[in-house]
C-alpha cells in the first residue's frame, strides 16, 4: 500500500506536536509501518486515508462510530441544527430533549448530564459519590482503564503518589477480594466503579463470572457504597438501555460516550434520584458541553439504536465474524480465540506471551486492507454487512494459511 504522505505528514506533525500523534492512537500502540498514520474521509464501515487507500474498518473510531461513518440521517439533523449554531452562551432546547431521551431508555435513570469525553464524567462521578457518602476510597479493578485523569490513567508521567493513595483495586471476578477491601476499611468506600466486563489492555477480555454483579451490587448496597457503572466503552452495543440490562444488575451511576454520539464528541452521566443534591454540589462545567451539534446526534443515534434494535444487530454481525474467524484459524491449525462479548471481540492466539502472532495476523490482514487492531478490543457497527463480513474472514483466511506455511 502507498503511504508516502502518511509518513510526510507524521514528520511534519513530529516538528509541531510532541510524539507526532499521542494517546492510543499513537503509532506505537498498534502497527506503526501497516497502519495509516492519518484518515482523509470515512463512509459506512470504511474509511480512505491520506494516500487514497482504502479500508473495511473493524475498529469503528475505536467504538465511537455505532451506525456507520456519515450516517446520512444523523448528518441531515445536525446539518438542520448547524443552521441555528452550535455552542451559545446559554444550552439549547436539544439537551432537555437528549435527557429526557435517556431517562425513557434507561429504567433506573431519573436524571442526566453531559460533558464531551468519558473521563470528564467518570471522574466526576467519583466526585459525586465521595460528597454523597462523605467517604474518601474508591474502588476499581486492576487494569482496569476509566479514563486519562491521575486516580485512573494507565500511564505514569506527572503522577505522584497521592495520586492513588484513595484508590483500591482487586482482581476481576474475585468478589471475595471486594469483600475483603469492604471488611478492611468499614465505613470509608464511596463507590465501586467497574466496567460491564473486563476489556484490560493487552490482554483477552474477561466476562462477569455466575454471580459476579449480584455479588458486587450486593456488597454496594449492604456497605452503603454507589455503584458506578463505566459504560462509555460497550454503550449501545450490549443493550439499548445500557450495558447492566444485559448483565443483569443496577448501578447507582452510568456514565455513558463513545457511540453516544456517533463520532460526535459528547458523554452522559445518568443517576438515581438519592444523587441529584450531590450531583448538583459537584461543580460540572465546560464552555463547549453545551454542543447542540452533538447533543443533536446523540438524540439521533438513539432513535436509530432503538428502531433498529442495534445493539440486537451488532452482536449477531459480530458472532458471525467471530465464529468464521475462530473456524478460518482451526482450519489453518491456528488457535484462534475471540474473547468478550462479539461486538466488540478481542482476538487472542494461544501461546502467544509475545503478541508475534496477533502482530502477524493484523499485520497479513492490513496487507489487504482490512483494519483489525493486535492490541485493542475491536468494535462493529450497523454499517457492516454481510458483504463486509465474508470479506474480512477470506481475508483472515488467506493470513491464518500464510502463517502455517511459513510455520512448516
Amino acid at each position: 500500500m502507498k503511504r508516502d504522505r502518511s509518513d510526510q505528514l507524521f514528520k511534519r506533525a513530529l516538528k509541531a506536536v510532541p510524539g507526532g500523534i499521542y494517546g492510543h492512537v499513537a503509532p506505537a500502540a498498534g502497527l506503526p509501518r501497516h497502519f495509516p498514520h492519518f484518515c482523509d474521509r470515512a463512509q459506512g464501515c470504511g474509511f480512505t486515508d491520506v494516500d487514497g487507500n482504502e479500508w473495511l474498518d473493524f475498529m469503528c473510531g475505536f467504538g465511537s462510530i455505532l451506525h456507520g461513518y456519515n450516517h446520512p440521517e444523523i448528518e441531515e439533523a445536525v446539518a438542520r441544527q448547524r443552521e441555528k449554531g452550535s455552542v451559545f452562551n446559554q444550552p439549547a432546547e436539544i439537551m432537555v430533549d437528549l435527557a429526557e431521551a435517556l431517562l425513557e431508555r434507561i429504567e433506573f435513570a431519573d436524571w442526566a448530564v453531559f460533558a464531551k469525553n468519558g473521563s470528564d464524567l467518570t471522574t466526576w462521578a467519583i466526585r459525586v459519590a465521595r460528597e454523597s457518602t462523605k467517604r474518601p476510597l474508591i474502588v476499581k479493578a486492576k487494569g482496569a482503564y476509566h479514563g486519562v485523569d491521575a486516580w485512573c490513567d494507565p500511564g505514569l508521567g506527572g503522577r505522584i503518589p497521592e495520586d492513588r493513595s484513595s484508590v483500591l483495586e482487586f482482581e476481576w471476578n474475585d468478589l471475595e477480594a471486594l469483600s475483603s477491601l469492604f471488611s478492611r476499611n468499614e465505613g470509608r468506600i464511596a463507590a465501586v466503579i467497574l466496567t460491564p466486563y473486563h476489556h484490560a489492555a493487552f490482554a483477552p477480555s474477561e466476562l462477569p463470572a455466575p454471580g459476579f454483579w449480584k455479588g458486587v451490587e450486593d456488597l454496594c448496597r449492604r456497605h452503603g457504597s454507589l455503584l458506578v457503572l463505566d459504560d462509555v466503552r460497550c454503550g449501545g452495543r450490549l443493550s439499548e438501555g445500557g450495558s447492566h440490562r444485559y448483565f443483569g444488575f443496577v448501578p447507582d451511576l452510568s456514565v455513558y460516550s463513545k457511540a453516544l454520539g456517533n463520532g460526535y464528541a459528547i458523554s452522559a452521566c445518568v443517576g438515581r434520584e438519592d444523587f441529584r443534591k450531590p450531583s448538583m454540589d459537584v461543580f460540572l462545567t465546560g464552555s463547549c458541553w453545551n454542543d447542540a451539534l452533538a447533543m443533536t446526534a446523540a438524540l439521533k443515534s438513539l432513535e436509530l439504536s432503538g428502531r433498529g434494535k442495534v445493539a440486537d444487530a451488532v452482536l449477531e454481525k459480530g458472532n458471525r465474524l467471530c465464529t468464521g474467524l475462530e473456524q478460518a484459524a482451526s482450519q489453518a491449525g491456528q488457535s484462534l480465540r475471540m474473547t468478550g462479548p462479539a461486538s466488540m471481540p478481542y482476538p487472542s492466539f494461544e501461546d502467544d506471551e509475545s503478541l508475534f502472532k496477533i502482530q502477524k495476523f493484523c499485520r497479513l490482514c492490513a496487507e489487504e486492507g482490512i483494519y483489525f487492531h493486535p492490541h485493542h478490543n475491536w468494535f462493529l457497527g450497523n454499517a457492516h454487512d454481510d458483504e463486509s463480513i465474508n470479506r474480512a474472514i477470506g481475508v483472515a483466511e488467506k493470513a491464518m494459511d500464510r502463517m502455517s506455511d511459513e510455520v512448516s
